[in-house]
């Protein structure tokens, strides 16, 4: 296991998807035999409070990923891979979020059910990352329509891990999917009250892109889909050259990705005499600190939606 552990390969690419990305389930499902509550492995915050929800007192669930942590960046530590082999159940996004856990993750997967609960939302809904790769934007939870059906296929994997709690499972994704409808419905209202001609969200980097069709506003990002790839001036350029043609008055970071670049674009549209201030903050890639309001992911989308229509409103 240490040799293991050792020599694992922490892949510096974006690998691509395992079958259990494809599928959403094990190539060899298990089913739980425990007296105990399940261990439950998240990769990140958003899918972590899934499990929360639906499983209740019935899951014990351990994030890997906390506040702050941009998961395209993300090594895996010796003790996430403990972890990781220790746990009943894993739940990871798919999509190639989780880049560098790629080969981890499928070598979990070979003895233990490992769910991607992006995987079974329909490619024709999915935006492409990358045209010449045909990858796929793995930021679906900021379309909260989307978020359900990951929902859905967490709800459905814990029922056929532990039949036994098929009723509490049920249940709790019922009222979950109502909170989410609400949060839906809301967010599309409050983005709506934005003037048209000022509804433009600069980021910095591009993971508002389905928030953006969801709810209709227009999205723009300094970085690319991943924050591994670099900014360059050519990047802040364009950018500022928007903020000024376009007389938008807020741009905003991020709490997974340095501010400054952004700060460069302040500079800049400064130069050029546009005063464009920084908005407030979003969380993209990951939550806020747990215990607090932004550390759930309903919390999280209503406390973005409040900074953007504060600042652009």
């Amino acid at each position: 296991m240490k040799k293991w552990i050792l020599f694992l390969p922490l892949l510096a690419i974006f690998n691509g998807c395992t079958p259990t990305a494809k599928t959403g389930t094990a190539a060899n499902p298990a089913t739980f035999e425990g007296t105990g509550p399940i261990e439950i492995v998240a990769t990140t915050g958003m899918i972590g409070d899934i499990a929360k929800n639906l499983g209740g007192e019935r899951v014990k669930v351990k994030t890997l990923m906390g506040a702050g942590v941009d998961p395209h960046l993300y090594k895996p530590t010796p003790a996430d891979v403990r972890a990781l082999q220790d746990a009943d159940l894993v739940f990871y996004n798919g999509l190639h979020l989780e880049g560098k856990m790629s080969d981890v993750l499928e070598r979990v997967g070979e003895k233990k059910t490992v769910v991607a609960v992006a995987g079974n939302i329909p490619e024709a809904q999915l935006l492409l990352a990358d045209a010449a790769t045909k990858t796929h934007d793995p930021h679906v939870w900021f379309d909260v329509s989307k978020w359900m059906i990951a929902t859905e296929t967490a709800k459905r994997a814990l029922i056929k891990f532990d039949s036994k709690g098929t009723k509490t499972y049920t249940d709790n994704a019922t009222k979950y999917m109502a909170e989410l409808r609400d949060l839906d419905n809301k967010t599309r209202r409050e983005i709506a009250t934005i003037p048209k001609a000022g509804r433009v969200l600069v980021t910095a980097h591009d993971a508002f892109r389905y928030f953006g069709r969801a709810y209709r506003i227009e999205v723009e990002g300094l970085q690319g889909i991943s924050t591994a790839t670099e900014v360059s001036v050519r990047d802040v350029s364009r950018i500022v050259d928007l903020l000024v043609k376009r007389r938008i008055k807020a741009v905003f970071v991020e709490s997974s990705v340095p501010k400054r670049t952004v700060e460069a674009v302040v500079q800049g549209c400064r130069a050029r005499g546009h005063e464009v201030k920084i908005g407030g903050q979003l969380f993209s890639d990951a939550m806020g600190p747990e215990g607090t309001p932004e550390g759930t992911y309903i919390g999280m989308v209503s406390a973005n939606v409040k900074t953007i229509v504060g600042a652009l409103k």
